[in-house]
């Protein structure tokens, strides 16, 4: 009946609530990690010179 999905609309949001803090979490936590990692280690990574959308992108050709 209607108690029941009420329930299962109940633990079903409690379970996806749970779930998308998790996964918050360990992303968070990875990035807090990486960006240590690359704090520790300059010398890894250098900054690169900027380039132009230009440089970037190849020459246009129309195909007919």
């Amino acid at each position: 009946g209607v108690h029941r999905q009420v329930l299962f609309t109940t633990v079903g949001w409690f379970v996806g609530y749970y779930l998308a803090k998790r996964t918050e979490y360990i992303h968070a936590k990875l990035d807090r990690e990486l960006f240590e990692y690359v704090r520790q280690h300059p010398a890894d990574f250098k900054a690169t010179e900027k380039r132009k959308i230009g440089e970037l992108l190849e020459d246009f050709y129309p195909v007919r």
